[in-house]
């Protein structure tokens, strides 16, 4: 099998000495869990998801502001169990010109610990496309930032390898996988690789990361591809309508007790 990248964790960025911070608490509950009891990724994006929505309604910002995810990256030093009490500190890692980057450090009651970074891009309500973040947002979250910059550049390999065993099947979108916005929402791909993980009998390991190079719709004809790295704990994941890759994803996989 041609060798697939080993992913990356991203750098873990500690809670702000000053600054704004903004901490919610949520309990795993059985719609969250995968069958071994573990919380699933598309239910803590959910979380992620929802924790900046609340942050930015308690900054006093319009919560429908919109906000798209460009990417996500799980660095999970312990999974979380049903009925565990996470409570979810968010914060600013850092900016960009059009985008933001939100760190989100995630801790359980019973040991669970997960960090997460996560790339917000910035959108122009009338116009569609990116616009530049305003005074407001560099006047809540600057701080925080502490004068981090980062990138919206992608990460990941645009197709799988020359050589690489693909497996491929159908993807079906439902209704229900979209959001106000029209698109298929980010937790809702999340799914995508949960299932897979589970075809294959692997779980995340200690990293998995999420790309979004552009949306997927209702009525799109999705096709999922994947290569796994049993050997070296690596699966690769695309979600790809025609040849165009729509989603990415690598996880670093721990098979299922």
């Amino acid at each position: 099998m041609t060798s697939l990248p080993v992913p990356v964790p991203p750098e873990i960025v500690p809670l702000p000495a000053a600054g704004r911070t903004f901490t919610v608490e949520r309990r795993v509950r059985w719609g969250d869990t995968a069958p071994d009891g573990r919380l699933r990724l598309d239910a803590l994006a959910r979380y992620l998801q929802d924790v900046a929505n609340d942050d930015t309604r308690d900054a006093g910002h319009d919560p429908f502001e919109p906000w798209l995810v460009r990417r996500t990256s799980l660095v999970i030093e312990r999974p979380f169990q049903l009925g565990e009490l996470v409570a979810l500190t968010t914060f600013s890692g850092g900016n960009g010109s059009r985008w933001g980057e939100r760190r989100t450090a995630v801790v359980g009651d019973l040991g669970g610990r997960i960090e997460s970074a996560a790339l917000w891009i910035f959108f122009d309500p009338v116009t569609g496309r990116p616009a530049r973040l305003s005074p407001q947002i560099h006047q809540t979250y600057g701080e925080a930032a502490a004068g981090r910059t980062v990138s919206a550049r992608l990460r990941h390999d645009a197709a799988p390898p020359d050589g690489a065993e693909v497996h491929s099947r159908p993807w079906g979108l439902r209704s229900t996988d979209l959001d106000k916005l029209g698109h298929v929402n980010n937790a809702a791909t999340w799914e995508a690789v949960e299932d897979e993980m589970s075809r294959l009998g692997v779980r995340a390991g200690p990293f998995a990361e999420i790309e979004y190079p552009d949306a997927l719709e209702l009525g799109d004809d999705v096709e999922l591809r994947s290569v796994h790295d049993p050997g070296r704990g690596v699966l690769h994941l695309w979600l790809v309508v025609g040849e165009k890759v729509r989603t990415s994803a690598v996880v670093a996989t721990d098979p299922i007790p």
